[in-house]
């Protein structure tokens, strides 16, 4: 009988050992799961060209903006003296050059506020400057920059304080693009939520056309979510197949941060505090168009001394289960980039990037 009793402990240890190494096996094979899915997610996903940054972006004084185009002058007629040939009664001014190594161009007439940006020619190399426009409105001096990463730390409320990083990067090869927009939220090795934003398209005499966006999203103990939106050349075709009209100009969410420092750089004149810009804008779940305040000048305190960036207020305010918005700060110093983004779900769920390190560039 004392026998039996005895027998009853090893059972149960042996017992809670099985159960043990099965648990171990199922954190395994769910782990192993995950990763197959995120393999796979990311095979879904067009290639992502890998890129080697070596130098960091110096500030600089915002560049001036560029001369506009002059009416040919009319010389003066001469009459001619007895016996001497007539001399042309026109003849073309010579044009004022832009300064080398500024990013600026020959900017248009003045156009409405909300004036959609609308695609048209493609530039020709990954390093040379992009072909000039024909049409009279495209910026004729415009060179595209290289490859550029933008590093950023991440502060928010996701049911309490969060804490991560987010970088955004921008990459040309010849007249293609591709922006990625990525957040993690927690530990890099174990985060509580990731997102990709990745959008891929042509480069154009008048700015982004994007082609195809990729969102890629995974919460902690949830399964991973997936949206795709196809560009097509008068249609957009949303993540559930339903098509909606493809307004000129339209961007996606990581885009647009491009097309609006394309913007200024072309046109400084449009970030001017009281103007607004109407972005046409796809988002997984409608295609509309977002309106943005242009604030006074705000002065951001960054790793590497002040930067003084102008803010981009949406009007629309973020609701529950609705589209997330963004506010955006722009500074002249640094090409126009985004320095900031505070991206808003509601009024209790947020994330801030504030920018954390010089822009990177590729050679």
């Amino acid at each position: 009988m004392v026998r039996g009793l005895t027998r009853w402990p090893r059972r149960l240890a042996a017992l809670a050992l099985l159960l043990a190494v099965i648990a171990i096996h199922g954190c395994v094979t769910s782990r192993i799961a995950e990763l197959i899915a995120d393999f796979s997610a990311e095979a879904a996903m067009p290639p992502r060209i890998e890129v080697t940054y070596v130098r960091e972006m110096e500030m600089a004084a915002p560049p001036a903006a560029a001369p506009r185009r002059v009416k040919p002058a009319q010389r003066a007629r001469v009459r001619p003296r007895a016996g001497e040939a007539t001399v042309a009664a026109t003849e073309p001014a010579a044009s004022v050059p832009a300064d080398d190594g500024a990013p600026q161009s020959l900017p248009a007439e003045p156009t409405q506020v909300n004036e959609p940006v609308v695609a048209s020619a493609p530039a020709d190399s990954a390093i040379a400057p992009a072909a000039p426009a024909s049409a009279a409105s495209a910026p004729s001096t415009f060179s595209w920059p290289g490859p550029t990463r933008l590093s950023y730390v991440l502060t928010g409320n996701y049911q309490g304080e969060i804490h991560g990083s987010a970088q955004v990067e921008w990459i040309r090869v010849g007249e293609r693009y591709q922006v990625h927009l990525d957040v993690t939220v927690g530990l890099p090795f174990a985060p509580l939520l990731s997102r990709r934003m990745s959008s891929e398209g042509q480069l154009t005499a008048d700015g982004l056309m994007p082609e195809r966006y990729d969102e890629n999203s995974k919460v902690a103990f949830r399964e991973r979510r997936r949206a795709t939106l196809r560009f097509e050349p008068d249609a957009i075709v949303m993540p559930n197949g339903e098509r909606r009209e493809r307004w000129p100009g339209v961007q996606d969410t990581a885009s647009q941060f491009v097309q609006l420092t394309y913007l200024f750089t072309t046109r400084p004149e449009r970030l001017t505090p009281g103007s607004t810009i109407d972005v046409p804008l796809a988002l997984p779940r409608n295609v509309s168009h977002w309106i943005y305040d242009v604030r006074d000048l705000d002065t951001l305190y960054t790793p590497f001394g002040h930067v003084e960036a102008y803010p981009l207020k949406p009007r629309r305010v973020a609701r529950r289960g609705g589209d997330l918005s963004v506010e955006m700060w722009f500074a002249p110093s640094l090409h126009y980039l985004p320095v900031r983004l505070r991206i808003e779900q509601d009024a209790e769920t947020y994330i801030d990037l504030m920018i954390a390190r010089k822009p990177e560039l590729a050679n």
